[in-house]
């Protein structure tokens, strides 16, 4: 299967959890989710994502996102490290650890880079909206690990344009100006933000961050 793109719909699935069994469209249903893949178990770099992703869960919840992490390894090894988790991050695992020996789930969302290993998955992290479409994709080598910082701020931005005709420019993060959409002429700008606008240019129209 071709990799997943930006507007695709995300594969269905059914797999072991830590959490359980999972069926991932019912489990995700109606909601903003995160799905980021390990390249392995009991290894140091995924070890410090998932301790990270655990204390930043308050943060997750109050955007309305449900986190869903996946690795190659099977669901008893996945057991066995959220000990070393727990011990080494001091933050037991909240969310649930996809199993995916058979590597269906891997291979479904182009998780795997055969020029940079045929086995592992690299470091691929999917932002799926409540239609169940990649708002965002996101891949880095296994030996870096992932800003989940930047991964909010993101969603901060997708919610915040999906409600609002407005695009978010570099550096942006929440409650800082944002940019009229070009596609919205001045006078039905003058309806949606009455309160005006700094026009740089006429393709470039700052105004505050919607409420």
């Amino acid at each position: 299967m071709s990799a997943l793109l930006i507007g695709d719909q995300v594969p269905d699935f059914e797999a072991e959890s830590t959490e359980g069994p999972i069926r991932f469209h019912e489990a995700i249903e109606g909601s903003w989710a995160v799905l980021f893949s390990h390249p392995k178990d009991f290894t140091p770099v995924c070890t410090t994502e998932l301790g990270v992703t655990a204390r930043l869960k308050d943060r997750f919840e109050a955007r309305g996102v449900k986190v869903f992490g996946v690795s190659v390894d099977p669901i008893e090894d996945h057991r066995a490290w959220v000990g070393d988790i727990k011990d080494t991050q001091g933050t037991a695992l909240n969310f649930p650890l996809i199993a995916d020996p058979d590597r269906k789930i891997a291979t479904a969302y182009g998780m795997i880079h055969p020029n940079a290993d045929d086995t592992l998955t690299v470091r691929s992290l999917f932002v799926i909206g409540p239609d169940k479409k990649v708002k965002l994709k996101i891949e880095y080598p296994a030996s870096t690990g992932r800003n989940f910082d930047e991964v909010i701020r993101v969603i901060d931005s997708l919610q915040l344009t999906a409600k609002h005709q407005v695009a978010t420019p570099a550096n942006w993060t929440s409650g800082k100006d944002v940019i009229i959409v070009p596609s919205v002429s001045d006078e039905d700008a003058k309806k949606k933000f009455p309160e005006g606008w700094k026009t740089l240019k006429p393709y470039l129209r700052i105004v505050p961050q919607p409420k």
